[in-house]
């Protein structure tokens, strides 16, 4: 099927980027949902699938709002205010999310199918359990992405900075018709063929939010909730290299300035790991690895995320600067 969003001279004019958290959120659940672990998250997925199995968030509502294939809620993914939104106040949307709006998206994954039978106390009073949709997601967010976020970020910023200046270069329509081999921009207007995927002006308000997703692939989402305007995620340029290892090739000029033990501590963190994990992989002490983390975390080249009754650890960007310039 394909479906067609026309646009006027000023819907070209309202078409943005934006980067959300959000939508990693639903895209990445989404992959470990599939349960399948072939390239490109293979990787991510086998660290990140036994922490989300141990929270139980594979049985709980947000597994219910985001099933492995089809339709997704849409109120999940509320429009951003502007191009990089943080995750709070994305969340803020969702729990400000009407009534109605919830009960409707529940009605659509009902008709497609879903197990929507966790989800009957958000139908019957979504005001009281939006926010602890929120605190689900949030916990999720700790455990799956937060460790990573710093490259996922990274490869979503430059995918919008180097559209942007490709829109300035050669116009909105050459950069909506490479976006994906399943969308292509015809004579004012975007053709989207997806089985799942619904994209209509009538559906939604104007302009076009254009969302890189370091997830989403092999193929693309939208959301189409009238006011708002149409969003299409799309995979991000580069998502393939994200999870791939990244080399420290600076280690030696490092040394010199943070010492041995804490830059062996940083090269060891091209994945998120915990203290105990550390001390294995170094020949450190435990408490020696605890206060060169410490140390680190101050200095801002590391962050700290709660997994259960452990902590990973993770390289900030500025550190992956520091290790390959």
């Amino acid at each position: 099927m394909e479906y067609e969003l026309s646009f006027s001279a000023a819907d070209l004019a309202q078409t943005r980027f934006a980067v959300s958290p959000l939508w990693e959120v639903v895209t990445s659940f989404r992959v470990l949902a599939r349960r399948s672990d072939s390239a490109p998250h293979q990787r991510w997925a086998a660290q990140v699938r036994p922490r989300i199995v141990r929270a139980g968030l594979d049985r709980g509502r947000l597994a219910g709002l985001v099933p492995a294939d089809g339709y997704l809620a849409d109120f999940l993914n509320p429009t951003p205010a502007g191009p990089f939104p943080t995750l709070a106040a994305e969340l803020d949307a969702i729990r400000r999310t009407p009534a109605g709006q919830v009960r409707e998206d529940l009605r659509k994954l009902a008709v497609e199918g879903g197990d929507t039978g966790r989800l009957q106390s958000l139908h019957d009073d979504p005001e009281a359990v939006l926010p602890k949709v929120a605190d689900e997601i949030e916990t999720y967010w700790e455990l799956a992405l937060a460790p990573y976020w710093a490259r996922i970020q990274k490869v979503l910023e430059a995918d919008v900075f180097h559209r942007a200046r490709q829109v300035a270069e050669h116009g909105s329509a050459r950069v909506l018709g490479e976006l994906h081999k399943t969308v292509r921009w015809d004579d004012g207007t975007l053709r989207l063929v997806r089985r799942h995927c619904a994209l209509t002006r009538d559906q939604a308000g104007s302009g076009l939010l254009l969302v890189p997703s370091v997830f989403v692939w092999p193929r693309v989402l939208t959301r189409s909730v009238h006011p708002d305007p149409p969003q299409l995620a799309y995979p991000a340029r580069g998502f393939g290299g994200v999870w791939e290892p990244r080399t420290t090739a600076a280690t030696d000029a490092v040394a010199a300035v943070l010492g041995r033990s804490r830059t062996l501590l940083l090269a060891a963190l091209d994945t998120p790991a915990s203290t105990t994990q550390l001390a294995t992989h170094s020949g450190l002490s435990a408490a020696g690895v605890s206060q060169h983390l410490i140390a680190l975390r101050n200095a801002g080249l590391v962050t700290a995320h709660r997994s259960g009754r452990s902590v990973l650890y993770a390289r900030t960007s500025v550190a992956d600067q520091l290790l390959n310039p």
